[in-house]
């Protein structure tokens, strides 16, 4: 599950996956990792064995959630990039879609422009799986109140009788 609203399935997962992986080649980037606004991660990409996943996605959840309190404290609706150097890694941060969080670790091969400029393609098309994700939640929903109905409409006085005689 992703959200309340979505809902996520092995197919997304590779979709997303394959994102991740292009852009972590692409942007020359150690890592690249996807995670939902509430620090859950959702696919990663690159260089992960050595990076606890776990801490890293509720970290940066916990950071996006601080950076949107500056925000509003200075009138901002959000801060949708933020950027972490450090002495050997670096760590761009930024809100895709509105409900999740790309984190692309980085080192001396690559540099912040050539993340940024990688990161757009990325970001488009995360946004797309999104919204593919959304309608299709949404149409399945839909069947699922259809055959409530259709079942409910079913029942008969005597079912219902029968339900509280018991």
């Amino acid at each position: 599950m992703l959200g309340a609203d979505l809902t996520l399935y092995e197919e997304d997962e590779r979709r997303l996956a394959a994102v991740l992986r292009r852009l972590c080649e692409d942007s020359k980037s150690r890592a690249v990792f996807l995670i939902d606004k509430s620090g859950q991660l959702i696919a990663a990409a690159g260089e992960t064995a050595n990076v606890d996943t776990t801490s890293l996605a509720s970290l940066t959840a916990g950071n996006i959630a601080a950076s949107g309190g500056l925000a509003q404290l200075l009138g901002e609706k959000e801060f949708s990039v933020l950027f972490h150097e450090g002495e050997k890694d670096n760590l761009h941060i930024s809100v895709v879609a509105q409900r999740a969080i790309l984190v692309v670790l980085f080192d001396h091969r690559s540099s912040l422009g050539l993340v940024r400029l990688r990161l757009k393609r990325a970001a488009e098309d995360i946004g797309q799986a999104f919204a593919d994700m959304a309608l299709r939640t949404q149409q399945e929903a839909g069947r699922g109140r259809a055959e409530f109905r259709a079942r409910f409409a079913q029942l008969t006085d005597e079912d219902i009788e029968n339900l509280f005689k018991g």
